[in-house]
């Protein structure tokens, strides 16, 4: 069994290193690495031809999900595996890849998670890549999306779904999770092996963490439930998460209210959804608390609240627009995208 390890990658000269380096100490003879980038402009492209990948370029910037079809397209192998440039691969991750679809021919894909030791020390980056972790580990092993940070999916399959969406995500976006519910929808089964991790070597700032929540993360999500209806109840689509998206609301306005008027109702019902967001999410609080300590965590639930609020603002305004007003939705274009340069 062959597999072909793509790797999308814009301006990713200071992470590319390490990732190809994770990759090539594993990659056997039956390993193919190829490396798209999506017209960078710093020495992206220079790093890669000098690795001795097998290198593509697309003609015009694209998008991961542009750069991984294209990838798809040129790659050779019986298994494609999925890496982003700011991700290094654990240990063995080729050969588990390997032996899980040697061992069960039905199934269509896998993915895992983050590592839980991020490589950026600051706050939102520990906060944000450990989430990541423990939702993941959390979840059912029987998928309903899909992961492609580090995932890994059949060729035959990959084709036979067409693919991501490049047209509707020319953006990293939730391009992996339409996807893996396109696959799903068609009957193949998605597993989540918690075993196999990357470790991630992006920063994320303020600026960052919000435009990728609201605008790539919350937006399109909400966007593609409105398209569906429903979504599968896993992931971060738990009921608990629809609760405590409620609670977050619920807890902005009454600590609004409190503010200009003090009252026992203000104060009390601030207080009450404060307590039920802390209930509801004792795990992932109890899980930040063992790993980083108190004061971590008192900066984690703030994080994790406003997550929460501009998440289900972004939610409701989405299902007014385009469920109860009916607004068109943007067609469902599925394409590749060619290569400008191969060596």
């Amino acid at each position: 069994m062959k597999i072909s390890v793509i790797v999308p990658a814009y301006n990713a000269s200071a992470t590319l290193p390490p990732c190809l380096k994770s990759i090539f100490e594993q990659a056997d003879a039956d390993t193919e690495i190829v490396v798209v980038d999506d017209c960078s402009t710093d020495n992206t492209l220079q790093i890669a031809r000098d690795s001795g990948t097998a290198v593509f370029q697309t003609q015009q910037q694209s998008g991961p999900a542009g750069g991984r079809n294209l990838g798809a397209e040129k790659s050779t192998g019986d298994i494609l595996f999925f890496v982003d440039a700011d991700v290094v691969i654990g240990p063995g991750s080729i050969g588990t890849i390997k032996r899980t679809f040697e061992s069960d021919p039905s199934l269509a894909a896998v993915f895992g998670s983050y590592d839980e030791a991020p490589a950026q020390q600051n706050f939102l980056s520990q906060y944000k890549n450990l989430l990541h972790h423990f939702v993941h580990q959390e979840s059912s092993s029987n998928a309903g999306t899909f992961w492609a940070g580090c995932g890994a999916i059949r060729k035959e399959v990959f084709h036979a779904v067409d693919g991501f969406d490049a047209q509707r995500y020319p953006y990293p976006s939730i391009e992996d999770i339409e996807l893996g519910i396109r696959m799903v929808g068609k009957g193949y089964r998605i597993r989540l092996d918690k075993d196999l991790q990357g470790k991630h070597l992006k920063r994320w700032s303020v600026h960052s963490l919000l435009k990728a929540d609201i605008l790539h993360r919350a937006y399109p999500w909400s966007r593609l439930i409105a398209s569906h209806g429903d979504l599968p109840k896993e992931l971060n689509l738990k009921i608990y998460h629809r609760i405590s998206g409620a609670l977050a609301i619920l807890l902005v306005l009454s600590c609004v209210l409190a503010s200009l008027k003090p009252s026992i109702w203000t104060i009390g019902t601030a207080l009450f959804c404060l307590l039920g967001l802390l209930v509801l999410n004792r795990n992932v609080y109890s899980f930040f608390l063992h790993k980083k300590g108190f004061l971590f965590l008192i900066a984690v639930i703030f994080w994790h609240t406003l997550y929460y609020f501009y998440s289900t603002i972004t939610f409701g305004y989405c299902w007014i627009r385009f469920r109860l007003l009916g607004k068109n939705m943007v067609p469902s274009r599925r394409q590749g995208v060619h290569a400008r340069h191969e060596t």
